[in-house]
């Protein structure tokens, strides 16, 4: 019935969600398949049913409570940070751990560093630990409830000296930083593309520029469509790059998966 599921939060608190097919999807049989994960898992205390794609501007699923408490803020704790979230008010992906990891290790002392699409603060929370010696990391989003998450991300987490939390679009948001930023990362994999424009305004020459896709084997590649985005912005721009690196973060479907693509604004 259900293709596994995710947890999100902590030992003390967590929540499940699953997905169901369409044609498995039976009340009794739900509230039976919850509450076997919440027997079997006892920091389990509530059921999330997927109900729709994330949709709109703030990337948001709909959800049903299947089973156990509806109160579904939790704590979740990853590689040292901690993370108070609400998955029914904004997005946060506990599967990103690892990419997470991976991107902050790459930034280097003094770096001014824009993430866009930034949610609750993740990627700017992960920089910011890994990397003390951060200039300033920028965190801009547009969901007031994310922001208000990310706010108090920051405080736990004791960053309030080095990630700056802006609400607000991207488009207007970012205008104070142009030409600043030695790393931007756009990790929304669904139109990220559409603000490459923005990302070339706020690289410094030499920034890193880190955006995520989805990325089909139909296409012959799966990062070609990002690549040929990339190559029309920066012709609009009338800025040169060079891609340094791909990476396949997960699967989304048959043949279809987020992608990184990589490169350095010349």
């Amino acid at each position: 019935m259900a293709h596994g599921f995710d947890v999100i939060g902590s030992k003390d608190k967590a929540i499940a969600i699953i997905e169901v097919r369409d044609e498995d999807a039976h009340a009794g049989a739900e509230k039976e398949l919850a509450n076997a994960i919440m027997a079997r898992n006892r920091h389990i205390v509530s059921v999330l049913k997927k109900e729709s794609a994330r949709e709109g501007e703030f990337r948001v699923r709909e959800y049903s409570l299947v089973a156990g408490d509806g109160d579904t803020e939790v704590l979740h704790i990853e590689n040292g940070y901690r993370l108070l979230v609400d998955p029914q008010k904004a997005y946060f992906s506990n599967r990103e751990s690892t990419e997470r990891t991976r991107v902050a290790s790459q930034v280097k002392p003094g770096e001014l560093v824009m993430v866009m699409f930034a949610g609750i603060g993740p990627y700017a929370i992960a920089i910011a630990k890994a990397q003390p010696g951060v200039q300033k990391v920028i965190a801009v989003e547009s969901n007031p409830e994310a922001v208000r998450y990310m706010e108090h991300n920051v405080r736990i987490n004791k960053l309030s000296h080095k990630v700056q939390p802006v609400q607000g679009d991207v488009r207007d948001a970012c205008t104070p930083w142009y030409g600043m930023c030695d790393r931007i990362v756009m990790p929304l994999p669904l139109g990220a593309g559409e603000f490459l424009d923005v990302a070339f305004e706020c690289a410094k020459r030499g920034a890193i520029v880190q955006l995520y896709s989805w990325g089909n084997e139909a296409d012959g590649s799966i990062y070609a469509a990002a690549e040929k985005t990339i190559e029309s912005f920066a012709k609009k721009a009338g800025r040169t790059y060079e891609i340094i690196g791909r990476r396949k973060v997960l699967p989304y479907a048959p043949g279809r998966y987020k992608v990184c693509v990589e490169f350095k604004v010349l």
